[in-house]
């Protein structure tokens, strides 16, 4: 299938490793040109040179996205290389889940600029070029626990729901210009957060996730691949998925009970 992204230029937040990286080589191989930030200088680097090799058309820039005039500077940057924006992937976030008590009032400042309102100001910053280009999409990178929280999953459960209502809420007032708005739940999905988890326990990542996922009880026996995350969001942003706006899809094995 031809997802009709050759040419298309999409902006990818947390694009140096795991999932935004995967989404980025993923954009390349369609024949987009991506533009995408982090704040690791190292890493960014690193998986720029890898998608230039590639023969992908790259943008890296360092960007905290808690910064406003970071992301500024990075929607700027790619629409004065590129003169267009077509598509924003809002990927940039962290696991953070522990007991409600535990958890301080700093840090739950600290999650929802890091989660909401990052994305609410990237869209901000980006929706201008979309009406220019005649339209587009935009894809925040949630967690099924957006729509399934438990206990002990503060605060991002309850920042990752917000997120799912601005993709519903977005989705409604920009509709009407052709900018589509979706959400992409993830479950257990290899990431760099996850392969850090696997290294301190001393276990391999396979031995480490074969556990997590026995553990977890994923209907499909397995971890999910970055590349597998990476599929659905590339299809969002194309235009085979021209009449998909609104919703938040889940893409976890089956692990999750909401639908």
């Amino acid at each position: 299938m031809d997802l009709e992204l050759a040419g298309k230029v999409v902006l990818v937040t947390g694009g140096s490793e795991g999932l935004g990286a995967a989404v980025c080589n993923r954009l390349i191989w369609e024949g987009a040109r991506v533009a995408l930030c982090a704040r690791n200088l190292r890493k960014l680097e690193a998986t720029a040179d890898t998608l230039r090799a590639q023969g992908g058309e790259v943008l890296a820039l360092t960007a905290d996205v808690t910064r406003a005039e970071d992301l500024e500077r990075f929607v700027k940057a790619a629409h004065e290389r590129w003169g267009r924006v077509d598509g924003l992937v809002n990927n940039a976030g962290s696991a953070s889940a522990r007991p409600f008590l535990a958890v301080t009032e700093k840090e739950w400042e600290e999650d929802f600029q890091l989660k909401v309102f990052a994305a609410m100001r990237t869209v901000r910053l980006v929706v201008p070029h979309l009406r220019a280009a005649g339209g587009g999409s935009i894809v925040n990178v949630l967690s099924i626990k957006a729509k399934e929280p438990g206990k002990n999953t503060t605060p991002s459960s309850v920042s990752r729901a917000a997120g799912m209502s601005l993709t519903k809420v977005l989705s409604k007032e920009f509709g009407p210009e052709g900018i589509r708005v979706n959400a992409v739940l993830v479950g257990m999905i290899e990431s760099g957060q996850w392969n850090r988890r696997a290294e301190a326990s001393g276990k391999s990542a396979d031995e480490f996730y074969a556990e997590r996922s026995r553990e977890a009880g994923v209907p499909l026996g397995r971890i999910g691949r970055a590349e597998e995350f990476a599929d659905v969001v590339a299809f969002l942003l194309s235009a085979r998925a021209s009449y998909v706006t609104g919703t938040a899809i889940n893409v976890d094995g089956g692990l999750s009970g909401a639908v």
